[in-house]
Formats: C-alpha cells, sequence, structure tokens
C-alpha cells in the first residue's frame, strides 16, 4: 500500500512540474521578438557607456532604441561586432531593467 501511495505521489508530482514547465515556455513565446537594427558597441561606437556592452539600436517612431544585449549574448556576439558595426536581427524577450531596455537574446543573424 505504501508503494502504491508513493508511486501515486511521485507521478503527481511529475504531472505538476511538467505543466509548470510548459506553462513558463508558453509564458516566454508569448514575450518574444525580433528586433531589426544596427548591433553594435554601446561603448566603442556609441559611446554611451566605460565598459563594453552588445546593443542593438533599433527605430521607433523617428527615434533610436537602445536593448542591451543579455550577459550571455553580450560574451557570445560582442567580438563580431565591437569595432565595427553590423546591420541584423535579434529574436529574444525583452524586459527593463534600471530604465535601460534589455533583450535576453535567444538567436541573433547578421545580413
Amino acid at each position: 500500500m505504501r508503494i502504491l501511495l508513493a508511486s501515486l505521489l511521485l507521478v503527481c508530482s511529475a504531472l505538476f512540474l511538467f505543466e509548470g514547465a510548459v506553462a513558463q515556455e508558453a509564458k516566454q513565446d508569448a514575450k518574444k521578438v525580433t528586433l531589426k537594427g544596427k548591433i553594435t558597441c554601446a561603448k566603442c561606437d556609441l559611446d554611451v557607456t566605460t565598459d563594453c556592452a552588445t546593443v542593438i539600436v533599433v527605430k521607433a517612431d523617428k527615434k533610436d532604441v537602445v536593448y542591451y544585449f543579455d550577459p550571455k549574448g553580450h560574451k557570445k556576439h560582442h567580438e563580431a561586432i565591437c569595432t565595427s558595426s553590423k546591420k541584423g536581427e535579434v529574436t529574444g524577450v525583452v524586459s527593463e531593467e534600471n530604465k535601460k531596455k534589455i533583450i535576453t537574446v535567444i538567436d541573433v543573424k547578421f545580413d
């Protein structure tokens, strides 16, 4: 009887965790965006920071909007754009921290 009860509890726990993971993935897909613009360095090209930071500059309402890459995306893609910017697109999830727009990078494509 204990084995049956323990097995039932284990199955219920697994279903609960699986459903939570599916809901989290669906939530991220709903917020996923693709930004097109100039991928560049915030320090070397834009001169707006004291440290290198990978950003994408997007035109919105005739203004430049700067989205900073998350730390993992910055580390992976910075070498390609530090000294010369490239046009491209970034797919990811956008959030805001300290009045900065941050994109958690899922994919980057250079033109």
